[in-house]
């Protein structure tokens, strides 16, 4: 359908129905706004075309902290924050991509080497997508995108996550008639990152982002990861899941990363093994006096970590089946203790003096009032708390966190029911 076209049906409310369903009924006004905002700025640049709408969404990880780089557990849910991308097929042998408040990218077509130089850009995620098509035999081809991303960056909610998974369904949409699975498409987004961008993360990510909804997920084999929709709504719950986006400095933290995952294959090592998921815990607990000198008291803890929110992840996932959100609170309260006290994750060593996770966890755990639960949120050392608030309490604990890490520093979360998804015209 043309752009003009689509502008009109949005303004005839003829996707209200499909904007309900994935952003809720309190932003279907603004989410119309958004999407004729996004048509008008593609024909200024692109010019009139037959355009396609599609939307991939960031995720929030529920439990399991940098378990699945090993091969382990996670809950993770698809939330309402997304970025949208209005696309045109184009006869050029490149893929321009304008987003929103960014000099346009370009991905020459005929030449998807990786390039130093784009290291940690997202022009390295997008020639990274487009090289994983390729080597797994699927059709790629020109294309003209605009994009706009409400994704917060730096908070866990994985906007690098959701481009790729958007990068991914443009291509499997426009050229491939949608015939790679979900799974399919969040392993060519982790291939892009690891590979391309240049940063060790696991397929939480990227799988929350292209499944939707509550998901349980198990990467103990990799290939063929097990993966469960799970019906469950907070809100019912008689609480608000939400965000606290601290303003830490993300700069120069990709060694922090890495080293998690470093360390906790060093442990793995010591025992044969490539991931923590292959060794067995109990001979794990037998060989810590062997393992202090060899990879450090950190990497023994990051371990114990581990085996304990391999763990939680589970039980998690089965409390959430059964209903039984009190204990699943406790249980993400202690999946928050153990990334504090052993992954330590929730600030840089390098800047001790910048530890916005913890001051909002100590905030946090006092405006909650023995209710509820908090924990760091994603991949940790800068960046975001998540929290579950009682209803009654969004108010206070709102206005005692942004008095602290300033206004809009707070966002309640609406998990998406979906991964990406395609406008259809009616």
């Amino acid at each position: 359908m043309l752009a003009s076209l689509y502008r009109e049906a949005i303004l005839e409310k003829k996707f209200d129905g499909q904007f309900i369903y994935l952003y809720g009924e309190k932003a279907l006004e603004k989410q119309r706004e958004r999407y004729c905002g996004a048509l008008d700025r593609f024909t200024e640049i692109f010019g009139e075309r037959d355009v396609e709408l599609i939307s991939a969404p960031g995720r929030t990880e529920i439990g399991g902290n940098h378990t699945d780089h090993q091969h382990g557990r996670v809950v993770a849910a698809a939330v309402d924050m997304d970025i949208l991308a209005v696309a045109a097929k184009s006869e050029q042998p490149s893929i321009q991509l304008q987003s929103e408040g960014y000099p346009l990218n370009v991905v020459d077509l005929s030449d998807l080497e990786i390039r130093q130089e784009e290291i940690n850009k997202s022009n390295s995620l997008l020639r990274g997508v487009c090289s994983r098509f390729r080597q797994l035999g699927r059709e790629i081809g020109g294309l003209e995108v605009y994009t706009t991303n409400n994704v917060l960056k730096g908070s866990g909610l994985s906007s690098s996550a959701s481009f790729e998974v958007l990068s991914g369904s443009l291509l499997n949409i426009m050229y491939n008639g949608g015939a790679l699975s979900p799974v399919e498409i969040a392993k060519i987004g982790q291939y892009a990152e690891n590979v391309y961008f240049g940063k060790p993360s696991g397929l939480l990510d990227q799988a929350a982002s292209a499944i939707g909804g509550f998901a349980a997920m198990d990467f103990a084999n990799l290939e063929e990861p097990q993966v469960e929709r799970i019906d469950f709504d907070v809100e019912s719950n008689g609480f608000a899941l939400c965000i606290v986006d601290t303003g830490g400095n993300h700069t120069d933290l990709t060694p922090d990363y890495a080293a998690v995952p470093q360390e906790m294959k060093q442990v793995a090592q010591f025992f044969g093994k490539s991931v923590l998921r292959e060794v067995e815990e109990r001979e794990f607990y037998r060989s810590v006096q062997a393992l202090r000198p060899v990879c450090g008291d950190r990497a023994v803890l990051r371990a114990i970590h581990f085996f304990q929110e391999d763990r939680r992840a589970g039980e998690m996932a089965e409390l959430l089946k059964k209903g039984d959100f009190e204990a699943f609170l406790k249980v993400v309260n202690l999946s928050g203790d153990s990334s504090f006290m052993y992954l330590q994750n929730t600030y840089s060593p390098s800047h001790p003096a910048e530890q916005g996770i913890p001051l909002a966890l100590a905030l946090g755990k006092g405006l909650l009032k023995g209710r509820g639960a908090c924990r760091v949120h994603g991949g940790g050392f800068a960046g975001a708390i998540q929290a579950y608030v009682p209803l009654e309490l969004v108010p206070e604990f709102r206005k005692g966190m942004e008095e602290a890490f300033g206004e809009g520093s707070f966002h309640p979360l609406r998990v998406r029911p979906c991964g990406p998804y395609c406008i259809v015209t009616p």
